[in-house]
C-alpha cells in the first residue's frame, strides 16, 4: 500500500505546537483548581455559623449554644425561629441595605420618644364624706397643682383628705394633728387650700406637714409654693350659692371645673421663710414682716401679703385680709 506523503513540519511550526499545548494544559489546569478550590470554600464557609446574619432569626439560647460551641470540628444546623419579625429598609440605600443583610427594627423609636415621661393616670381624690357639700379641690383644679409638684410626687394617682374645715370642725389644733403621716409614708407632700368669702380659691404646696416648732422656727424647702384660682365662664345661673346647693358631688365638680384659671408663686430664693406654724396661726411664706398667706386658729381672718420668699401677689381677691369660708389640707403619698 502507497503511504500518503505527510507534509513537512518546519523547526518553527513544530514549535509553535509545543506551545499551544503548554497553554492549553496550563488553562485546562488553572480552571480545576479554581474550581476545586471555591467548592472547598463553599463547603468551608457553610461549616462556620454566621451570627451577624442569622441574629434575628436566632433566641437567645441557639445563640449561647452557638457560641460556646464555635471550636466543635463538626458542623451543626442552626434552628430558625420566627420570635423576631425582620422589617424591609425602606429609605433610599435599599438595595445596599439588603445586599448587606442590615436589621432594621419593627418600630424604629426615636430619641426624644425613647426618654419622653409617660403620661400620668388620671387622679383620684379619697376622703370627702357623702354629706360634704362644699368641696374646695375640683379634679381639674388638682391636675393644675400636679404638674408643679416634684416628679417622684406626680407619680401618685391618689389624693387623700386629711382635714376639712366642713367635716371635721373649727380647729387648728385638730389640723395638727390630722396631718400627721403615717410612718409607712414616704416623703409625702401636702396641699393646703382656702376658700375665701367672694368663692376664691387658693393655697400652698408645703414639703412637711403643718406643725408647730418650738421658738417660732421655720421650716421647709424650696419645692414650697403658693398658688391661687379663680373660676371663669361659669355655666349660666352657676353662682357661689347654687354650688352650695347643687344636688350631685357631679354637678359641684363640673361647675369648678370650667375654665380655671391659675397661678403659681414658687419660692425666690431670697429667703428662708417657708412655713412657721404655731398654736395661734398657720402660716406659709415671709420677710419684711409680712404673710404670704396667714390663717388665724379660729379660721376666721386671713391674711395675704406680697412676700420675699415667693415674690407673690395678695392671694385673695378681697384685699389683704380676707373672710375664710373654707379650709382643707390634703397629703400626697403612696398611703
Amino acid at each position: 500500500m502507497t503511504s500518503v506523503p505527510q507534509p513537512a513540519v518546519t523547526r518553527e511550526q513544530h514549535q509553535s505546537s509545543s506551545l499551544a499545548d503548554t497553554i492549553r494544559n496550563t488553562i485546562r489546569r488553572l480552571s480545576f483548581d479554581l474550581t476545586s478550590g471555591s467548592q472547598n470554600h463553599a463547603q468551608n464557609y457553610n461549616r462556620i455559623p454566621h451570627h451577624h446574619h442569622d441574629f434575628h432569626d436566632l433566641g437567645s439560647e441557639d445563640v449561647y449554644e452557638n457560641a460556646i460551641d464555635d471550636d466543635e470540628p463538626e458542623s451543626r444546623s442552626i434552628p430558625h425561629s420566627a420570635t423576631v419579625p425582620v422589617t424591609p429598609v425602606t429609605n433610599d440605600d435599599t438595595d445596599t441595605a439588603q445586599r448587606h443583610g442590615f436589621y432594621q427594627a419593627p418600630h424604629a423609636a426615636t430619641t426624644s420618644q425613647l426618654f419622653a415621661a409617660p403620661p400620668l393616670t388620671p387622679l383620684t381624690l379619697v376622703g370627702y364624706g357623702e354629706r360634704t357639700k362644699n368641696r374646695l379641690l375640683s379634679p381639674a383644679l388638682a391636675e393644675e397643682i400636679r404638674h408643679l409638684l416634684p416628679l417622684r410626687l406626680q407619680l401618685y394617682d391618689t389624693w387623700r383628705l386629711c382635714y376639712s374645715l366642713e367635716q371635721h370642725g373649727v380647729s387648728l389644733t385638730t389640723l395638727y394633728s390630722l396631718s400627721v403621716p403615717p410612718r409607712t409614708a414616704s416623703r409625702p407632700g401636702y396641699v393646703l387650700i382656702v376658700e375665701d368669702k367672694l368663692g376664691g380659691i387658693f393655697g400652698a404646696y408645703l414639703n412637711e406637714y403643718p406643725h408647730p416648732t418650738k421658738n417660732g422656727r421655720y421650716y421647709g424647702n424650696g419645692e414650697c409654693f403658693l398658688w391661687k384660682s379663680r373660676v371663669i365662664n361659669r355655666t349660666p345661673n352657676a353662682s357661689t350659692a347654687s354650688l352650695a346647693q347643687a344636688g350631685s358631688d357631679s354637678d359641684t365638680a363640673s361647675i369648678r371645673s370650667v375654665n380655671i384659671q391659675f397661678r403659681a408663686f414658687p419660692y425666690t430664693g431670697i429667703n428662708d421663710y417657708m412655713i412657721l406654724c404655731e398654736p395661734g396661726f398657720l402660716s406659709v411664706g415671709g420677710g419684711d414682716g409680712k404673710y404670704g398667706l396667714y390663717l388665724d386658729d379660729r379660721f376666721d381672718k386671713g391674711i395675704s401679703n406680697s412676700c420675699p420668699a415667693f415674690g407673690n401677689e395678695p392671694l385673695s381677691e378681697c384685699g389683704t385680709k380676707f373672710g375664710i369660708v373654707g379650709v382643707e389640707v390634703w397629703r400626697i403619698s403612696s398611703i
